[in-house]
């Protein structure tokens, strides 16, 4: 699926757009100087939400004869957010609780994959793809009543391009803007330094570039990121530190998505975000009915629901990697490309998607999927593979020897590394702690919280860590791989002349058949510098607990406002 394609009446004003990187540097460099990040893609990264029409539901309920108003609809999360600040979070859960509090200039129709005006009434792009000029919808507001304007707007993208602000996945989704206008209340133009392929659909990002009240956080300070307002069809109401954050309906709003079925105000009175690390405490939790949805289920674990009738579970291919590890280049070891191409051939993925997917998985050669615009087929055949004579060899060639404990040293010194990771992936971890002890690679795992990682790996200060991300275009290699990216999501810390102009390249190019060409060049340089070790894509799961009606997926992300509590 080419996912860079705009809606049909959209494709004219395209074909004039040769798009998108910032062609100037100057931009891309004041867009990202700080990334407490935990794209957290995590970005994962899982990081980023991702926009598939590959998504599917399984045992889904019949609907009750109508949709019912009132009631609590409480989801778990293996994650808590580290702010609601949604320019200073990198979080995808983050994004997902503040897609409730807020709304998009444009949105994504999940059955069409078509660009639809959101809070803007409609749009439109100038000959030279650089100027878009959006007009607002009237009558809306923000939850304390004061309306949304293009002012609002002006200041919003604003305070994310500030550096002060240090914003973090919203300041990379609105990279090469060169500046933005408000001639009146209705009016909101935004200025590109270049034409840009994915920034439209860069801003149907839920969460992260919704319109902020610069009045609340003026007042709020630094706790606007646990007291947040917003547009959208709920309102913050509490966070309870390691439990829970609770939203509460907005009786006012009526101002949803064109495609959704419901277009009023939202069904539940309340929604409830609980946070429970541990995923069999999750499922337990949902098995006793204090909980009734829960995110991202294990597919070892999912089976049994398929078969429960009293839940359903949605499902959807993952459109990023489900794993993989990345390499600090600055690390002096692991600037050695022996050391991680031996890195790479000596993990046995297939091994891992039995042990920890159950087999729902599809080994990665390299850094995006086949459900990613611009994947390269090709990078099946010179992808690494698993071979760990040759990784033992390459190892070899760089003066490592095994010592007599099996572990391979140079200089007196072992070869050993620490790997950062989540909770989540614990099982890969210790599996691919094993399979590097193979080839006489020592690893120590370090386990922490999705915060403290990605605010680690930013930084530059670890050996390897396992990350994930979802996204929707290949553009996300700008993100993970462009040198104005370091300290943001460039944890690898590449500084590659021939790669940053391929990507700027990417973003900028808008003929299908050419951008392509650029990203296959793209994923070879990555994978010929073994930047990382991608290890696989996956499905994700959500199980539902069906008194929770008409619970969808946008994506990967899941969506509420058509749902409500059957009593």
């Amino acid at each position: 699926m080419n996912t860079t394609m705009l809606s049909a009446r959209h494709l004219d004003l395209d074909k004039h757009q040769k798009l998108n990187r910032e062609d100037s540097e100057m931009v891309m460099n004041r867009l990202t100087k700080s990334f407490l990040f935990l794209t957290m893609l995590v970005l994962s990264l899982v990081l980023m939400n991702g926009c598939s029409k590959d998504s599917t539901s399984t045992s889904k309920p019949e609907k009750a004869s109508e949709p019912q108003s009132g009631g609590t609809v409480t989801i778990a999360s293996m994650q808590e957010p580290d702010t609601l600040d949604v320019h200073k979070t990198a979080m995808s859960i983050a994004g997902l609780i503040t897609s409730h509090i807020g709304g998009t200039l444009l949105a994504i129709d999940p059955e069409t994959n078509d660009l639809e005006p959101y809070l803007a009434e409609k749009y439109s792009v100038s000959e030279d793809g650089k100027t878009i000029t959006f007009t607002l919808r009237q009558g809306v507001t923000f939850s304390d009543g004061t309306p949304l304007t293009a002012q609002v707007f002006k200041e919003t993208f604003d305070r994310i391009l500030n550096p002060d602000t240090g914003a973090t996945v919203a300041a990379s989704l609105v990279a090469g803007i060169q500046s933005t206008s408000a001639p009146d209340d209705q009016t909101f133009v935004i200025e590109l330094a270049a034409p840009s392929a994915p920034f439209l659909r860069n801003l149907a990002s839920q969460g992260y570039l919704q319109p902020v009240s610069l009045a609340a956080i003026e007042k709020q300070g630094d706790d606007y990121g646990r007291n947040p307002i917003g547009t959208g069809p709920f309102f913050f109401k509490e966070w309870v530190t390691g439990q829970s954050i609770t939203l509460e309906r907005n009786k006012d709003f009526n101002w949803p998505k064109a495609f959704t079925e419901n277009q009023g105000k939202a069904y539940p009175d309340q929604m409830v975000y609980k946070f429970i690390a541990d995923e069999q405490t999750m499922l337990a939790a949902l098995d006793s009915g204090s909980i009734d949805v829960a995110m991202n289920v294990s597919p070892k674990n999912v089976q049994k629901y398929r078969n429960n009738p009293n839940y359903y579970v949605l499902e959807a291919e993952r459109q990023g990697l489900g794993l993989f590890l990345e390499m600090n280049l600055e690390d002096k070891v692991l600037s050695d490309l022996n050391v991680r191409k031996a890195i790479n051939m000596a993990i046995n993925k297939d091994a891992i998607i039995k042990a920890v997917l159950s087999g729902e998985g599809t080994p990665a050669f390299g850094p995006i999927p086949a459900t990613i615009f611009g994947y390269d087929s090709k990078v099946e055949n010179y992808g690494h593979k698993l071979n760990k004579d040759e990784a033992v060899s390459l190892l070899e060639s760089s003066g490592y020897t095994k010592n007599s404990n099996g572990m391979m040293e140079k200089g007196g010194k072992e070869l050993a590394f620490e790997l950062s990771i989540m909770a989540q992936h614990n099982q890969a971890g210790q599996m691919v702690q094993a399979m590097l002890k193979e080839v006489g690679i020592n690893v120590n795992i370090q386990s922490m919280e999705a915060g403290t990682l990605i605010e680690k790996v930013s930084q530059g200060e670890y050996d390897l860590s396992f990350l994930a991300y979802s996204y929707a275009d290949p553009d996300i290699l700008s993100l993970l791989f462009h040198s104005s990216q370091i300290g943001g999501l460039n944890h690898v810390r590449v500084k590659n002349p021939e790669l940053d102009g391929l990507l700027d390249k990417g973003r900028t190019t808008i003929d299908p058949e050419e951008r392509k060409q650029v990203y296959a060049r793209i994923q070879e340089i990555i994978v010929e510098n073994a930047y990382w070790a991608p290890i696989y894509a996956e499905k994700v799961f959500y199980v539902v607990n069906k008194r929770i009606q008409n619970v969808k997926l946008e994506g990967v992300t899941i969506e509420f406002h058509d749902s409500w509590v059957q009593r």
